[in-house]
């Protein structure tokens, strides 16, 4: 009898989704998220969400201007995005989100314009290029109508309950990886994108001077809270938010159990043969724990101060971790045979160097419109002081 051996040869493939996909999937949450919380004080006006509202319209506006920038770099030939639309495929998720990705990035700016454009309106006067950028970005002196800022927020909010929906199951539904393919992904990506909003409200607020100009004045009441009581809002929202992400973590490895949702087998065998993996695991329960507990303590002691920010930079880590466990290492999974790919964050553009990039481009837009646009005295904020009394013809933005 002759024997015959038959060797079979599987590649192993690249990864095709870089840091550029991590850093889209989490602007674009924080920008979604924030719209959210945006929406009870600046369309529906309760007076104690106006502080957040201000807050979390910056927060979205700057987070939907660069998310789609993400995006087209990571589709490595950004040219080609009109297939999209030329070659529009109503099944699939991604074409889905090219028709209402620009819309909802259109309707936050839009939703913001709207509700600056008050304040923006006393600034026509001011000398020099502050009076011009006033002058030009407001198109005249007139009031905007309160009816047009509740339809546009409205549309803001449909628009970015639909992003939220394309942006987890375009991943959700791609069976070849298990580990993708579980319906607890797309609330995941809610829950810790709602962490990493409340995340960046808490550092802005600490850094943009918003809690000094609230603390600054002369009495607080229930329809002008201090900003102590903002912290509070947002620590409460933030509580909530992890609560969520440790119910839907709880919810996911339960039924995965039950062995109805393959993603868990997948999550733990990598775990058992990957010290990586379990590395990666060790840091994001870590993480999530400190989280918690840091959150509940301030909230339990609010003589407590000044350490909002610090768990705020660790809700941003949080969001932006999970993103990166999600879509970085579970591309070093092989589909085809065992084993891991190794992966090696490149330094150039499609690396480290975008990943800085994409955040220097965030933190260029937040500070032009920091410098033109007098978004802390929208919807009623306090007017900060200015810096020094010999500063004279210097729009007072706070």
């Amino acid at each position: 009898m002759n024997m015959q051996s038959i060797e079979l040869i599987a590649p192993r493939y690249d990864i095709a989704w870089y840091p550029w996909a991590v850093q889209y999937f989490f602007l674009v949450a924080l920008s979604y998220t924030s719209v959210w919380l945006a929406i009870p004080g600046a369309v529906f006006g309760l007076e104690r969400w106006k502080p957040v509202a201000r807050l979390a319209l910056l927060s979205a506006v700057t987070t939907a201007i660069v998310a789609p920038v993400s995006l087209l770099a990571d589709l490595h030939q950004p040219l080609r995005f009109w297939h999209f639309y030329a070659y529009f495929t109503p099944w699939s998720w991604m074409s889905i989100g090219a028709i209402f990705l620009p819309v909802f990035v259109l309707l936050t700016v839009a939703l913001a314009w709207l509700v600056w454009r008050e304040p923006m309106n006393e600034q026509r006067g001011a000398p020099g290029l502050f009076g011009w950028v006033a002058r030009v970005a407001t198109l005249g002196h007139w009031d905007s109508p309160r009816w047009l800022i509740v339809a546009t927020g409205l549309g803001a909010l449909a628009a970015s309950l639909v992003v939220a929906v394309y942006t987890g199951n375009e991943i959700a539904v791609i069976k070849g990886r298990p580990l993708w393919n579980t319906q607890f992904l797309p609330v995941m990506f809610v829950a810790t994108g709602l962490i990493g909003s409340v995340g960046l409200l808490l550092v802005l607020d600490r850094f943009t001077g918003t809690r000094a100009a609230e603390l600054r004045t002369v009495e607080a009441t229930p329809a002008n809270p201090r900003n102590r009581a903002t912290s509070r809002q947002l620590l409460g929202v933030l509580l909530v938010a992890c609560i969520l992400a440790g119910l839907t973590a709880a919810g996911w490895f339960v039924v995965g159990l039950s062995q109805s949702d393959a993603s868990v087998a997948a999550a733990l065998q990598s775990v058992q043969e990957n010290p990586d993996w379990r590395a990666m695991t060790f840091r994001a329960v870590a993480s999530g724990v400190v989280l918690f507990i840091g959150v509940l303590v301030l909230l339990l002691r609010p003589q407590i101060r000044g350490l909002g920010w610090v768990f705020g930079l660790l809700a941003l880590h949080t969001a932006w971790m999970f993103r990166w466990a999600v879509l970085m290492n579970v591309q070093t999974v092989q589909r085809q045979t065992a084993g891991f790919s190794e992966y090696q964050l490149a330094l150039g553009s499609g690396g480290l160097l975008g990943i800085i990039g994409s955040f220097g481009l965030w933190l260029a837009v937040l500070m032009l419109i920091d410098i033109f646009v007098p978004w802390r005295v929208a919807l009623g904020g306090a007017r900060a002081q200015p810096l020094s009394s010999d500063m004279k013809g210097v729009p007072s933005h706070g």
